[in-house]
Formats: structure tokens, C-alpha cells, sequence
């Protein structure tokens, strides 16, 4: 199995999928140095445990992806620290959040512009940005990759069920630039592979409302996710680029 190599970013790396992302690049010999993105590194006690074991590998960064210039700023830092990145995952994603009343909506009376902006500027617009000030630092001569957490219900050919507009929208949107990317990717950075990827229910404060009707074999814990998302990568051919896949190897329907 192929392992991942160099360094690494990690944006939303505090918890759940970000900081068992993060522990995994740690573990593995020939990543040389994690970067991870966290809103506020001073509350994270997990990644400044982290950074006290591995303190010439674990780098922490700023970075709200709703601020261009904490991304931009970000970007210069790890510009400044490193010739390249040879990884970036974006895993911020937002659903529900009470404190500014973004909640799944299931009807549309529900949508509420304030709440469906928020919403986007996570899912949608940080990706994005994340990728605007990072690419030159992934073209390279080596493999790198970028890659966005997705989600199935993102699919728009797959939206059987409705709902949950905002959500389904922006990740239709961080879809969307995922394979636009990949297509100037393959112009100007050849050896760069741009995914979408679906970790399934991660058990996680984002899906933590809406596992009832999961089964158990189908609730992942955050370390498993981590793992077998990092194999995507890593496993994934040139081929692949511009690709929306699932934890378990399956390409999605866009």
C-alpha cells in the first residue's frame, strides 16, 4: 500500500477527521512535516499535545477559511518555511451550528440567506480560496494532491431525497471547483491529483444529530475515516484527477 510522503497540510485540523488526519500523517515515516489549520491553534490541546511529541514535524497555523487573509497568510508562512507541499486536505465542513442558526432545512420555507451564506463560506468558498493561495506550492516535479471532504449528498444525479438545500448546494459548488481545478491542474501542474472525497458518516460533532437512523456497521469512528481516506489519496492514478470518491473506493456520480 502506498504511504504518504513530504509535507502535508491539514485545514480544520482541530478535531474529528482533521485531527485524526493529522495524527496519521504523524505516524507515517516519510511525512516529514504536518501543517495544520485550526481556527484557534490556543484551544486546540489535542494538536499542542501533538506539537510537544513531534515538535520538528507539527507546525500549527491560523486559519479560519471564512478570512482570505488568514488563508493568505497561512500560505506565506508555510512559503516561507518550505520549497513545497506535496498534500492539502480541505475537512472544515459546516451543517448545523446554533450559535448562528444554520441548521439542515427540510423544507424550503426554511432557507435562510444569512444561514446559506455562512454555510457556502465554509464549504464552498474555503476550498476554494484555500486552493487560490496554495496551488503554486503543490507544482511541482513530485506527486502532490489536493482534496476536498465531500459529501454524497452533494451528488445531484444521486439527490433522491431532498432537503437539506444549503448543505447539498455548497458541497455541489465545492464539487464543482474540485473539477474545475483538475482540469487546470492537469495544464499547468501535471503531477498534481484533485479529488472530492466522501469519508461516509464519520461519527463526529457534525453528524452527531443525525445518527439515529444509521446503522452501526455504517457509523465510522474518526481514526478509521482518516485511514482510509489517506489511502484514497495516496492509492489514487493520474487518472483519477477531477474524481468524486467514496470511502470505499467507488466513484460517485457528480
Amino acid at each position: 500500500m502506498k504511504q504518504a510522503q513530504g509535507q502535508w497540510l491539514i485545514q480544520g485540523a482541530g478535531r474529528g477527521i482533521g485531527l485524526a488526519l493529522v495524527r496519521r500523517l504523524l505516524a507515517e515515516q516519510g511525512v516529514t512535516r504536518v501543517y495544520a489549520g485550526v481556527r484557534k491553534p490556543a484551544r486546540s490541546e489535542a494538536l499542542h499535545t501533538l506539537v510537544r511529541e513531534h515538535p520538528d514535524r507539527l507546525r500549527l497555523l491560523e486559519l479560519d477559511v471564512t478570512r482570505e487573509d488568514q488563508i493568505a497568510a497561512a500560505a506565506a508562512v508555510v512559503a516561507d518555511e518550505s520549497v513545497r507541499l506535496h498534500g492539502l486536505i480541505n475537512v472544515a465542513g459546516l451543517l448545523h451550528d446554533a450559535d448562528h442558526g444554520v441548521a439542515p432545512e427540510k423544507r424550503l420555507e426554511a432557507v435562510d440567506n444569512a444561514a446559506m451564506q455562512r454555510v457556502f463560506a465554509v464549504n464552498a468558498f474555503g476550498p476554494m480560496l484555500m486552493g487560490k493561495h496554495f496551488f503554486t506550492l503543490l507544482c511541482h516535479d513530485e506527486p502532490a494532491f489536493f482534496a476536498s471532504i465531500s459529501a454524497r449528498v452533494g451528488s445531484i444525479s444521486d439527490n433522491r431525497l431532498g432537503g437539506w438545500y444549503s448543505y447539498r448546494a455548497s458541497k455541489a459548488a465545492q464539487n464543482q471547483f474540485t473539477r474545475t481545478l483538475a482540469v487546470e491542474a492537469a495544464r499547468r501542474a501535471p503531477h498534481l491529483r484533485v479529488l472530492a472525497l466522501h469519508p461516509g458518516t464519520v461519527d463526529t460533532e457534525l453528524s452527531q444529530p443525525f445518527q439515529s437512523g444509521v446503522p452501526a456497521q455504517g457509523l465510522f469512528d474518526a481514526d478509521a475515516a482518516a485511514g482510509r481516506l489517506l489511502a484514497l489519496v495516496a492509492g489514487c492514478e493520474p487518472d483519477d484527477s477531477g474524481s468524486f470518491i467514496a470511502w470505499d473506493g467507488q466513484f460517485i456520480p457528480w
